[in-house]
């Protein structure tokens, strides 16, 4: 008969292995490249990453701040997301300018291989930009505590919109 202690672990380590499919040492940077899209997604500096066995994710940056690519890409301290080949879905934490107005991207995604077009998801506006402006981590300036806050109050309303119409 087999015991209980014997039946839990060989239960656990075929999810463990799951759980860690990258390994520890790989960066941000690392996972993107694995799932096909550039580095230049996310910019330099970030100080912390996490995944999970079904590709959320969650990279973390020092402070918030804006790189320039086309227009301006603002990013909040904090960008979660879940990566699969090619694409971040469910994407939060990062905003694109468009006529003086800034919207939070919701999804990023590659065109076709051979395009060299990345799409960025803003809901209204479907923004595509050369693939090559991402080849390398862009330089990330920090945000000025006004620019911040701003930041963090449009994206809690995005946020609290969000909720409302998940509760409908």
């Amino acid at each position: 008969m087999i015991s209980l202690p014997s039946l839990f672990l060989s239960l656990l380590l075929p999810l463990l292995s799951l759980t860690f499919h990258f390994a520890a040492g790989d960066s941000a940077y690392d996972v993107l490249r694995s799932h096909g899209l550039p580095i230049g997604l996310l910019p330099k500096g970030v100080s912390d990453f996490s995944i999970d066995a079904d590709g959320l994710f969650q990279a973390r940056l020092d402070a918030p701040c804006t790189a320039t690519f086309e227009s301006e890409v603002r990013y909040n301290a904090s960008v979660v997301g879940t990566i699969s080949h090619g694409q971040i879905a469910a994407l939060s934490g990062i905003s694109a300018q468009d006529l003086f107005l800034w919207f939070p991207v919701l999804a990023i995604r590659l065109d076709d291989n051979t395009s060299g077009i990345i799409h960025f998801d803003v809901g209204v506006v479907d923004k595509r930009f050369p693939l090559s402006l991402f080849e390398d981590p862009p330089d990330c300036t920090p945000l000025s505590n006004s620019a911040e806050n701003q930041s963090d109050n449009s994206q809690y309303e995005i946020d609290r919109d969000a909720a409302k119409k998940a509760a409908i």
